[in-house]
């Protein structure tokens, strides 16, 4: 499929019987990505803000990851917006803007990647999502509605102005940061005061119909934020893959040389 008839990540979301589950792409290796392919995951999610990556490694890992038939996100530097364009022109399926605090925040992030007159996002219908022009316009401009537009909320303040950042146009998905909601607050995930918030997140999420996602651990975590109402989860990532399998193989081989 070419991807400028690829469903976006938004549209994936609205026509899945389940949660779609992914994991984050942080090591600098095609190889890595392929892999995450052929171990079945729904999507990945490269990540430009805590990993060594760049436009360049984005691209071509956007390339392999689609041609396995991967979706793929991509969380962005930061709020500036001055990846957004180019990643979506790359064809990406949706990307991730961090530290949204407020809704005129997630409403800058939201109108740089739709399409004017309704947002700011320029024709680039020659790039690759738009299959290097050899689809057309309506089609081009079809598939950028269906890329997921979605912000991270990951401080106290950010969840309290869920409903008017929920609210904002053209927003076509959220994502709860725990990592960084914990170290914000100073508080474990488990407070009271955190759950509370990240129930009424989810249930106003609901209302707007935005889908949200969220980062775990374990496959345990994945049933339970699923079952709670998140559209879609990331576990681990793909440096954590790898260590937790090296270092379960060694200290198996040492125990079994030991004994």
């Amino acid at each position: 499929m070419s991807v400028g008839r690829r469903p976006g990540f938004a549209r994936a979301l609205r026509e899945a019987d389940r949660a779609l589950v992914g994991t984050w792409a942080k090591i600098p290796s095609l190889e890595t990505v392929e892999i995450l392919a052929l171990a079945g995951f729904d999507f990945i999610v490269i990540d430009l803000e805590h990993a060594p990556l760049d436009l360049p490694s984005a691209y071509a890992a956007t390339v392999v990851a689609q041609g396995l038939g991967l979706q793929v996100l991509v969380r962005v530097p930061d709020r500036s917006g001055s990846h957004l364009q180019r990643l979506l022109d790359s064809g990406v399926d949706g990307i991730l803007v961090p530290r949204v605090e407020t809704p005129e925040e997630a409403a800058a992030a939201a109108s740089a990647m739709t399409f004017s007159p309704r947002g700011t996002r320029g024709n680039g219908s020659t790039s690759r999502a738009g299959a290097w022009g050899g689809i057309g316009l309506e089609e081009y401009l079809a598939r950028g509605d269906d890329a997921l537009r979605a912000v991270q909320i990951e401080d106290l303040d950010g969840l309290r102005a869920a409903p008017e950042i929920l609210a904002v146009p053209h927003l076509t998905g959220a994502f709860l940061g725990m990592g960084d909601l914990q170290l914000s607050s100073g508080m474990p995930a488990g407070d009271p005061v955190i759950q509370a918030a990240v129930d009424r997140l989810l249930e106003t999420a609901a209302r707007h119909r935005i889908p949200v996602g969220t980062a775990v651990q374990t496959p345990e975590q994945v049933e339970a934020a699923a079952r709670r109402g998140f559209a879609y989860v990331m576990v681990a990532n793909d440096a954590g893959i790898l260590r937790g399998a090296a270092t379960s193989l060694v200290d198996d081989i040492r125990a079994r040389l030991d004994a």
